[in-house]
């Protein structure tokens, strides 16, 4: 029976020290007891915090990480003629993956996680669309691409929900896709065997979970999005990433695609909102009220370009939010609040965004957020250190220059904000360390593997 010890540990009532976690053989917190002897367990001797839900991944995208940066040429243009904008970086993906191996989309996914891993995300909810062949016609195995990422989240030890997309059209509520598409395209009876396929490989498996994601208001219609909304579990989809977006919606519907989800689909705490990021206030405060999650992604939506969450007025309705990586330009839940709160500095020449007079520090207030929102949305029992969650830690080194001297939420503070390095020392995950002394346990022989594959990909 696996049994932590934890010198301090962050529990739902608070800081507390010598907490015992005591967790059954599938990886389920039986008891977390303050005040408790260490024992036979394991001593983690640095401050312990819940393992952080990452909820928005695409893990082919980790293969694109830092080569689709270069200004593009003047006669890189999309359909509507911009250039250097999402727009023309969509097209490079849709180059890049109809290059993708089951084989290759395995080995990416696996490298992701370590990295996630070993900066403290614990569960990822991969939001997956590349479900086909290049040419679009489906695998032998219909979710045969879904399942390999299964595989390389359980080679890397992380928890997963696995969010198959369903993706018909390539532009609002009707548009033909681009050929670039093809590998993404399903009808709704497609769809609905993907996954079932899914749900047969990961029952039973306490590190798995399920959840379905209409890709955004471009790749489904009504009817479709109404099919997917009577399943009981998390729905998440795009909405209202980019300006050019908001604008077709408005032009097709008359409603900003926020709006439109307000109006017509049945939101409630069971969807997450990946970006939102360009909301209206009162989208904010109505969107806040249905207790549905915005799945915030800072770094990506940086280097997308993509504009700046519209935070005062989600935080001033008490809106709930979370973390997710995306396209993995980096893989950090504390790069993530970071970039949260400093692109909210720059936005509104004021400091300390993310708090108010009850609560003064922004660290502690991101990371329960990022705990809360990835929890509720990920159909899996895991962001708190209590009984009946998943066994799910994250060692914080307190000698780490970033930390020394430091203590409770101001020690949260500093990891969010301070410096470079990486002070997570361990991480554990469904009772078992898949992290020790800074580096993932499985970490050269998943490496060795990436490796081949980029040099493959990169021919």
């Amino acid at each position: 029976m696996p049994r932590f010890h934890a010198a301090q540990a962050l529990l739902p009532s608070g800081w507390a020290r010598d907490v015992l976690v005591e967790a059954d053989d599938t990886g389920t917190i039986l008891a977390a007891s303050p005040g408790s002897p260490a024992a036979d367990a394991v001593r983690l001797p640095g401050v312990v915090i819940p393992g952080v839900p990452n909820l928005h991944s695409h893990a082919f995208q980790r293969a694109m990480a830092g080569v689709a940066e270069r200004r593009s040429p003047p006669d890189a243009r999309d359909a509507e003629g911009g250039e250097n904008s999402f727009w023309t970086w969509r097209q490079t993906m849709y180059r890049f993956v109809g290059r993708m191996t089951p084989e290759d989309a395995e080995a990416v996914a696996a490298q992701l996680y370590v990295e996630c891993l070993e900066w403290g995300f614990t569960n990822v909810a991969e939001f997956h669309y590349l479900h086909h062949q290049p040419d679009g016609t489906p695998y032998a195995a219909p979710a045969e691409m879904a399942l390999r990422h299964l595989e390389a989240a359980r080679q890397a030890g992380i928890g997963i929900t696995l969010l198959p997309s369903l993706y018909r059209h390539g532009g609002i509520f009707g548009k033909e896709p681009a050929p670039g598409q093809r590998r993404f395209l399903n009808d709704l009876d497609g769809f609905w065997r993907i996954v079932e396929d899914i749900r047969s490989a990961t029952a039973g498996d306490a590190q798995a979970g399920l959840g379905l994601a209409p890709h955004s208001l471009r790749a489904v219609t009504p009817a479709m999005l109404a099919d997917l909304a009577s399943f009981q579990g998390p729905i998440h989809i795009h909405a209202a990433e980019q300006l050019r977006e908001v604008a077709e919606c408005e032009a097709a519907t008359g409603a900003r695609p926020v709006q439109w989800l307000l109006d017509h689909a049945p939101l409630d705490a069971r969807w997450c909102l990946i970006h939102a990021t360009h909301m209206a206030d009162a989208e904010a405060t109505a969107l806040a009220a249905t207790g549905a999650v915005v799945g915030l992604c800072p770094t990506t939506e940086a280097s997308l370009g993509d504009g700046v969450f519209n935070y005062p007025a989600h935080a001033k309705a008490n809106g709930r939010f979370g973390f997710g990586t995306d396209s993995h330009v980096g893989t950090s839940p504390r790069d993530e609040m970071r970039q949260l709160e400093t692109s909210q500095r720059l936005a509104r020449h004021v400091r300390s965004v993310a708090t108010d007079a009850t609560r003064p520090h922004p660290g502690r207030n991101l990371l329960e957020a990022a705990l809360a929102g990835g929890a509720q949305v990920s159909a899996r029992p895991i962001g708190t250190i209590a009984t009946g969650q998943r066994c799910d830690l994250v060692e914080l080194n307190p000698d780490h220059p970033a930390l020394a001297g430091l203590a409770g939420d101001t020690l949260l503070d500093a990891w969010v904000f301070n410096g470079q390095g990486n002070p997570v020392r361990s991480v554990i995950v469904g009772g078992h360390e898949v992290v020790r002394e800074g580096q993932h346990i499985r970490r050269d022989k998943i490496l060795a593997r990436f490796r081949t594959t980029m040099a493959a990909l990169s021919a």
